[in-house]
């Protein structure tokens, strides 16, 4: 038997205000006057709760997915990005901090949350966002083409780019102030505890490559020593068990300052670090 669908109450009156096509402050309001809920709504959220009770992503069912100041279309074959991620835009945005016209490097971007965070949260900033797999890629031009997020970005002086390619093998790019990530990097064999993880994120969004999970965190912190300029900043995302031998890989690799921080369940998530400046 799977456990009870988590937060439930709150998923159930989501899917009240997605039947009902209102914002759940319109739910509210509309609970206050005493609005009955129409017929078809009732049922519409009958088989949205059905699907919810069955562990299918809230996300999924709406079709959307919020991300700081955003929202953003997910869906199936496209990782949902979490809160804990959130945490990577603001140390962006302190290392972007006193840049003029910064130049960003987002690997592994999947919907394009965090290129899309930047680039509306870092004025004036250049914003490359890189994916390998077909059905995120096609969710990041979605979310980058949205009329709200478009006039965001221009508003910000900003720009994002969208590009095709493994992160092992990028092309020709140019030199970067701030690379970021939040790559697949669980190790092979742990299943994910959570049926919404395990059975509708995409594997390839997930699994990092060998027994450690370490061989795409690996590739990115290759990236940044190929693309980031001299003081530049990496910030890479995480499993919790990784914080130790990412910061040995990074001071290997030249990188200075190698720090671990810990997301909102105070569990390691990020790690940071520089290249030193030319002297």
């Amino acid at each position: 038997m799977r456990p009870q669908c988590p937060h439930a109450a709150a998923d159930a009156r989501l899917l009240l205000a997605h039947a009902w096509d209102c914002t759940p402050g319109e739910l509210g309001l509309r609970s206050l006057r005493g609005t009955a809920v129409p017929e078809p709504v009732r049922a519409r959220l009958a088989d949205l709760l059905e699907r919810r009770c069955a562990r299918e992503p809230l996300q999924h069912i709406t079709g959307s997915a919020a991300f700081r100041y955003l929202e953003l279309a997910v869906g199936p074959g496209v990782f949902i990005p979490r809160p804990e991620t959130e945490l990577l835009v603001d140390q962006v945005i302190a290392a972007a901090r006193g840049i003029e016209r910064p130049r960003i490097l987002d690997l592994c971007t999947g919907s394009g949350a965090i290129a899309l965070a930047v680039a509306t949260e870092v004025p004036g900033s250049t914003v490359v966002a890189v994916e390998k797999e077909e059905a995120a890629l096609a969710a990041a031009h979605r979310n980058v083409d949205v009329d709200t997020h478009r006039h965001a970005v221009a508003a910000a002086g900003s720009t994002v780019t969208l590009l095709a390619a493994d992160i092992r093998e990028l092309p020709e790019i140019g030199a970067f102030d701030v690379l970021v990530s939040n790559p697949p990097y669980i190790p092979a064999g742990r299943t994910p505890d959570a049926p919404e993880v395990g059975e509708h994120d995409p594997a390839s969004a997930l699994f990092g490559g060998g027994a450690d999970g370490m061989e795409l965190p690996a590739a990115v912190v290759r990236a940044g020593v190929r693309v980031l300029r001299p003081g530049g900043t990496i910030v890479v995302e995480h499993d919790d068990t990784q914080g130790a031998a990412l910061r040995t890989l990074l001071t290997a690799s030249g990188f200075t300052g190698a720090r671990t921080h810990r997301d909102y369940t105070d569990r390691d998530r990020f790690t940071t670090a520089a290249l030193p400046e030319e002297s």
